[in-house]
């Protein structure tokens, strides 16, 4: 029997449980514990109604899903769920399928967080593994539960785990190797605090035990736990790991101050835009390190290509070249959008207003010569702030409601032979389902321009 399936029914059996949240991964928690379980009952607990629930389920819908939590001895919490009152004042165990998944398997994840990148680091290290033939998987928060794949895990199996800060907010088990990109104001609207976001993002590594690595920014603050950790940066030359990029074309990787360079990687062969993802390359490159030869490193990295949504070429019109990056929520995401794309010219901003200080991305479009188009609430925030401060040339900032109106004043005032990026550094909800429908609505509307 396999370990993982050996050990959920150890822990399941006789037991009261419940699902919260019935979405991709309540499903799939679901599925396990119904072909391999015997519990006592199982309840699925949801804001929403549960369209064809299973028979012989428990079903609580509506809004006081949450009052009866007590009433079970375990509680599978979903990502998305945010708990009414603290694990600490309930009777019953909140877990979550990444916590059951990481007690077993733990020896086998490369856990990847931060702010932002973690979707492209988690895939481009999937990707090189995959590529250089070890057995490998990629779950967690890029869109697979790990109950997906828990059936299949073999001992040779290396697991590429992204994971957010509401995965990691209650876990108590770190992975072996453990990543942690940066930290910057996200998630303010549920946290309240940076410390509180930061204290979530923490057990990316918290609980890893002695002979276990940790790669971290240099910017973050961290804990020391026994384990083997490594800082790194393409700013700060005192890092652990240090990265440069622009000298003979390349990204120059090296370690510990050396002037000797571990590792050249000529730029014109990758497909990744900016120096930010010069520095997600360098986070691969010593992760996998410990997999792959350099030279299958290489053949793989060449094979990339960006994920959707994230500085994503889309199109030309009338000579505009036009860059998805919907995937921005952050300050830091804009600003890296308008460094990164080729002679970028205009940039769309705004979304749902979640409080994030805006004034590090003001601050830096009043250093360059682009045209600042703002849309949605936290756009007529940026807007409104920009028109009552000294800023270089008012003229070039526009305030409009919506995407659609966004695009078309982009295709009338971005000059031909320039780029134009939409990097929202604003979150999608309320809006759109989420940041890749807005993407798709971005290059809808630009396929639209190409049409008229």
């Amino acid at each position: 029997m396999n370990k993982f399936v050996e050990y959920l029914k150890n822990y399941i059996d006789k037991k009261t449980v419940c699902i919260l949240g019935f979405g991709r991964e309540g499903k799939s928690t679901y599925r396990l514990i119904e072909k391999y379980c015997t519990p006592e009952s199982v309840t699925i607990a949801d804001l929403n109604s549960v369209n064809n629930p299973p028979e012989n389920t428990g079903i609580i819908t509506g809004t006081d899903y949450q009052k009866s939590l007590d009433d079970f001895d375990i509680v599978f919490k979903s990502p998305g769920i945010v708990l009414e009152k603290k694990p600490s004042e309930l009777k019953c165990e909140i877990t979550s399928e990444t916590q059951v998944f990481f007690t077993v398997y733990r020896e086998q994840i490369i856990g990847i967080t931060g702010t932002k990148g973690k979707s492209t680091v988690s895939s481009l290290i999937y990707h090189i593994l995959k590529e250089s033939g070890k057995d490998t998987y990629l779950v967690g928060n890029i869109g697979v539960p790990v109950f997906d794949i828990a059936e299949d895990v073999k001992e040779n199996t290396i697991i590429v785990c992204e994971l957010s800060c509401h995965q990691l907010e209650y876990m108590t088990v770190s992975p072996e190797t453990a990543v942690f990109l940066n930290l910057y104001e996200e998630h303010l609207d549920h946290y309240g605090t940076m410390e509180n976001y930061h204290n979530a993002k923490k057990n990316i590594y918290l609980h890893q035990q002695k002979h276990d690595c940790l790669l971290i920014n240099s910017d973050v603050e961290y804990e020391f736990t026994g384990a083997y950790d490594y800082t790194i940066s393409a700013e700060n030359p005192d890092a652990d790991i240090y990265v440069y990029s622009g000298i003979e074309g390349k990204i120059h990787i090296h370690h510990d101050n050396s002037r000797e360079y571990i590792y050249n990687i000529p730029v014109d062969n990758i497909k990744l835009l900016g120096v930010h993802n010069h520095y997600n390359i360098a986070v691969a490159y010593f992760v996998t390190s410990f997999h792959v030869e350099q030279e299958e490193f290489e053949k793989a990295l060449f094979t990339f290509n960006p994920l959707a949504h994230r500085l994503e070429y889309v199109a030309t019109v009338d000579g505009v070249r036009y860059y998805d990056d919907s995937i921005s929520t952050a300050c830091a995401t804009a600003i890296e959008a308008v460094k990164s794309v080729p002679n970028a010219k205009t940039i769309l901003i705004g979304g749902m207003d979640r409080g994030i200080d805006y004034m590090s991305l003001i601050e830096f479009l009043n250093t360059c010569d682009v045209n600042v188009i703002c849309m949605e609430t936290s756009g007529k925030r940026i807007y409104d702030t920009i028109r009552n401060m000294a800023f270089h040339n008012h003229e070039r900032v526009y305030y409009v409601q919506h995407l659609d109106e966004a695009v078309e004043l982009a295709y009338n005032i971005t000059p031909s032979g320039t780029s134009c990026v939409m990097s929202p550094a604003s979150a999608s909800y309320g809006i759109f389902k989420n940041f890749e429908e807005r993407g798709d609505a971005f290059k809808k509307l630009v396929a639209g321009l190409k049409n008229e």
